[in-house]
C-alpha cells in the first residue's frame, strides 16, 4: 500500500501508552496478543530489500553488503528478499543507485506473491505508484509481455517511472487515470493487482505521526471508493483470471466489508480463494464485525498484524473469476505498429557501433519514438494499451534532441552491461564522486584506451550511468540530479554540494 502521509516523527516517539489510548483500541478484541501488538508499533521498522534478478543474485548481493559492513538477513518466506538493520538507509548506497536492489517493506511484497504470475499473462496494476509491486510483477513476467501500471496522480506516475527506469523494467506501459473509470474497450486481463488507497493504519511503524489523525470516519470515507475500484477490477478480469485486493490498514470497513458487498453482488461470478504464504504468520479474515454477519469465506483472507512477522500491517484477499462465466470476451488490442523504422535505424546503428553492443541487441526490444526528445525501449512482445493512452511505454533510453545524442541513465543501466567499447570502470572514490555529480581526474591507465567523449561509467562491472571524458583530462558525471537520493558516500554520510560542470559541458541529464 502506498504511503501518502507526512514524514518526520521517529518511531520511538510513538509510545505504547499513546498507542493504547488511540482509536486503534477498537481492534483490541481482534488482536490475538494486544501487548505484543502495542510493543511492535513502538519499535522502529527494519527496511527490507530484494535483489534485482536481471542484474545480481541474492548471494552476490549479500556478499556485496557484507563488504560494506551491512548485515542482511535472508527472508526464507520471500526468496530474493533481505531484512537490514533498522538504521540502514538503502537509498544512500551505490548498489541502490545502480538498480541492483529495491527497498520494499516485507508485507508490501506479499500481494504480488499471491498473483500466481507466469510469463505471457496480461497484467494490470490498478493503483501502482510508487512502483515496487509493479517491478515485482514485471520481473515475475520475465521482463517481457504486457504489464499496465496505472495511477491517478501524474506526480506519482513520475516517481513510479523513476523506479522502473532505475531497475531496468521494459515491459510496462504507464497510464494516469482514475482506475474506477478504466475503459472496458482496453481489454481484459489475466491478472489484476488492486492495492487500494486506504487509511494506512498499517504503516504506523514508519509514520507514527498518523496516529492522531486516524479513526473510523476515515474508513467510512474511503470504503465507497474502494468498492468502486474492486467492482471495476472484477469487470476487467478475464474469465479464469485472478485478482488480488490488498490494503495496509486494519479497518474492516475497508477490507472485509468491501469484499462482502462485492462478493454478494457478483454471486457465482466471483470466487474468494484461501490466501496463505509459507513462512508468513497471519490471522484469518473477519466473518463478523460489530454485529454484522459477513460472508464466511472471508476467513480465507490474510490479516497481518505488525507483531506477527515484525512488519507493518496488511490485509490481502485473493479472488478468481470462474472460467465458465458467461460474458462477452474482450480481447486485448493488438500492438500498434512501430512507425518511423527508417528514421530510427541510424540512431540504433550509431549507439551499437559506439559502445560495441551485440549485433542482435535490437531484436530483443521494441524501439519507438514516443516523443521528439528521443527513443523509447520496451520488450519486443510488449503491447501498449490503445485505451487509455499511455503516459509512457517502456523506458526512455536514447536522447536524440541534443548534440551529440546520448543514452539516458536508464538506457545505460539496461544496455551498458553489454557494451564492449567506451566504458570507464571507476574505483570506489571515483564512484562516490560520480554519484555526487562531481568532476574528477581519471587515472592514466583509465585513459589508455583513448575513450573520450561519452562513456558508460561502471563500478566493478556494475553500470552506474553515463559520463563524459573531456580532452582537458577530467571526467564529468551525467548522473541525473532527479536521482539525487543516491548522492551519499558508500558509508551513508550526506554528500557535499556538487560543483558546477566545466564550461561548455552538457548540463542536460536524464
Amino acid at each position: 500500500m502506498k504511503d501518502r502521509s507526512p514524514r518526520g516523527s521517529s518511531a520511538a516517539a510513538c509510545t505504547p501508552a499513546q498507542i493504547a489510548a488511540s482509536t486503534l483500541s477498537r481492534y483490541r478484541d481482534l488482536v490475538d496478543d494486544w501487548d505484543a501488538f502495542v510493543a511492535a508499533l513502538g519499535r522502529p521498522l527494519a527496511p527490507c530489500i530484494w535483489a534485482n534478478p536481471t542484474r545480481i543474485s541474492v548471494a552476490e548481493l549479500v556478499a556485496l553488503l557484507a563488504e560494506e559492513g551491512i548485515a542482511a538477513e535472508p527472508l526464507t518466506a520471500l526468496p530474493g528478499a533481505l531484512r537490514l538493520a533498522p538504521e540502514a538507509r538503502t537509498g544512500q548506497h551505490w548498489w541502490y543507485c545502480a538498480g541492483l536492489a529495491h527497498a520494499q517493506e516485507l508485507v508490501s511484497q506479499l500481494p504480488v506473491r499471491l498473483l500466481d504470475l507466469a510469463p505471457g499473462q496480461r497484467v494490470l496494476d490498478m493503483c501502482a505508484a510508487p512502483g515496487g509491486k509493479t517491478a515485482q510483477i514485471a520481473f515475475a513476467l520475465g521482463n517481457r509481455g504486457t504489464l499496465i501500471a496505472n495511477d491517478l496522480s501524474t506526480h506519482r506516475i513520475k516517481a513510479l517511472q523513476g523506479n522502473l527506469d532505475r531497475l531496468g523494467v521494459v515491459n510496462v506501459s504507464t497510464t494516469c487515470k482514475d482506475a474506477s473509470n478504466w475503459p472496458l474497450r482496453g481489454g481484459q486481463f489475466d491478472r489484476i493487482l488492486l492495492d487500494a488507497p486506504c487509511s494506512s493504519e498499517g504503516t504506523l511503524r514508519r509514520n507514527p505521526s498518523l496516529l492522531g489523525r486516524l479513526g473510523p470516519e476515515n474508513a467510512a470515507r474511503l470504503a465507497p471508493k474502494q468498492r468502486l475500484l474492486l467492482e471495476k477490477a472484477v469487470h476487467l478480469l478475464r474469465p479464469g483470471g485472478r485478482l488480488v485486493y490488498s490494503t495496509c490498514t486494519f479497518a474492516p470497513e475497508e477490507n472485509e466489508l468491501v469484499l462482502d458487498a462485492v462478493l454478494a453482488a457478483a454471486g457465482e461470478g466471483l470466487r474468494l480463494l484461501p490466501a496463505a504464504l509459507p513462512g508468513i504468520r497471519c490471522a484469518p479474515g473477519l466473518t463478523e464485525w460489530q454485529g454484522q454477519a459477513l460472508d464466511p469465506r472471508l476467513a480465507g483472507c490474510m490479516r497481518i498484524w505488525p507483531h506477527h512477522n515484525d512488519s507493518g500491517g496488511f490485509f490481502i484477499a485473493v479472488l478468481e473469476k470462474p472460467a465458465d462465466v458467461a460474458e462477452r470476451h474482450r480481447a486485448a488490442p493488438p500492438a500498434p505498429p512501430v512507425d518511423g523504422a527508417e528514421e530510427i535505424a541510424p540512431w540504433l546503428e550509431g549507439v551499437a557501433s559506439r559502445y560495441g553492443l551485440p549485433e542482435d541487441i535490437w531484436s530483443r526490444y521494441r524501439v519507438h519514438r514516443q516523443t521528439k526528445r528521443g527513443l523509447h525501449l520496451s520488450a519486443a512482445d510488449h503491447c501498449p494499451p490503445r485505451a487509455p493512452r499511455p503516459e509512457a511505454s517502456g523506458l526512455f533510453f536514447h536522447r536524440t534532441n541534443v548534440r551529440p545524442p546520448k543514452p539516458t541513465t536508464a538506457g545505460a543501466l539496461v544496455l551498458g552491461r553489454e557494451a564492449s567499447a567506451h566504458r570507464l570502470d571507476l574505483d570506489a572514490e571515483q564512484r562516490d564522486r560520480y554519484l555526487r555529480r562531481e568532476t574528477f581526474t581519471p587515472h592514466p591507465e583509465q585513459l589508455a584506451a583513448g575513450a573520450y567523449g561519452q562513456v558508460v561509467a561502471s563500478y566493478r562491472g556494475h553500470v552506474l550511468g553515463m559520463a563524459v571524458v573531456h580532452r582537458s583530462g577530467v571526467v564529468e558525471s551525467l548522473f541525473p540530479s532527479r536521482w539525487s537520493g543516491c548522492t551519499a558516500t558508500s558509508g551513508g554520510q550526506p554528500a557535499a554540494a556538487s560543483p558546477q560542470p566545466p564550461a561548455g559541458a552538457s548540463s542536460s541529464h536524464h
